[in-house]
């Protein structure tokens, strides 16, 4: 029988960008209270026309960035890197961004992993004696990933929850000399991504969650965005998992941001700092 691949099959959705500003307060405060007014409806005028979607799962959210790593944190849906890239554009074309610095940035593919799907594709195939890579193990498995992306459309290219606060943070997962994700069996870390599932799912009603994957993207392998009216759960829940074992054996965290969303028409008040 055919020994089937380590890797599971994952499906690719929506493209990210993460974006964090520091606002440079002083040169804003030296304009005239005329430029600033003008600037701030240049700014909510160009905003509005970003987070207009063109398409289901565009999306643009604006939020007020808590501690020292920025003011302001923009997160943007698109249904490509091009697409991603012109916003960018856009962005910079604006008066207000000449008081804004990047401070972070952050690229990623929306993606859902999937174990379970992978284990009985690659198991019906190798029961078949079907040899992986061949033509007919291609086809299978285009097959499936194309029955699952249907299925599972609205995960993939989801509007941003209009939640009030929001926790991104990137992460990856060990593959030091002791401890290797990656040269675990794939029956064993199936597992442990279950077991990690359900910590998460019992959150469901009080977090939206969006995993995207950045493995030749960016400097981790995914970015997390936790959603959630209140932000003490985002606490309790990152906290609960790092006792699960998939956290607790196998995680590399990066920085945490967190920001109150900001609508788009308060930028003015915010600006002012009248919030």
């Amino acid at each position: 029988m055919p020994e089937n691949p380590p890797v599971p099959l994952t499906l690719d959705g929506a493209s990210m960008l993460h974006q964090m500003y520091r606002m440079n307060w002083k040169a804003w405060r030296g304009r005239s209270e005329a430029e600033r007014a003008r600037i701030c409806a240049a700014a909510e005028r160009d905003l509005k026309r970003l987070m207009e979607a063109q398409q289901k799962g565009d999306g643009t959210a604006l939020y007020s960035q808590l501690g020292h790593k920025g003011d302001l944190m923009l997160v943007h849906m698109r249904h490509s890197v091009e697409e991603l890239n012109r916003v960018e554009l856009a962005l910079a074309q604006m008066e207000l961004h000449d008081y804004l610095e990047l401070t972070h940035s952050y690229l990623s593919i929306v993606e859902l992993g999937l174990y379970e799907s992978s284990a009985k594709t690659y198991g019906a195939l190798a029961a078949r004696d079907v040899a992986p890579h061949s033509p007919e193990w291609n086809a299978s498995i285009a097959e499936t990933l194309e029955r699952q992306a249907q299925a599972m459309a609205a995960r993939l290219y989801p509007a941003i929850p209009e939640t009030k606060y929001i926790c991104f943070y990137p992460m990856d997962r060990k593959r030091g000399e002791e401890v290797n994700w990656y040269t675990e069996p794939m029956a064993d870390r199936q597992r442990m991504m279950h077991e990690h599932g359900m910590i998460g799912r019992r959150y469901a009603d009080e977090v939206r969650q969006i995993i995207s994957g950045s493995i030749g993207l960016d400097d981790w392998e995914w970015g997390v965005d936790l959603f959630a009216q209140e932000p003490g759960v985002f606490k309790k829940l990152i906290y609960e998992m790092r006792y699960d074992e998939v956290s607790a054996k196998y995680a590399l965290f990066g920085a945490f941001y967190v920001g109150v969303h900001l609508p788009v028409e308060k930028l003015s008040a915010w600006l002012a700092g009248t919030l």
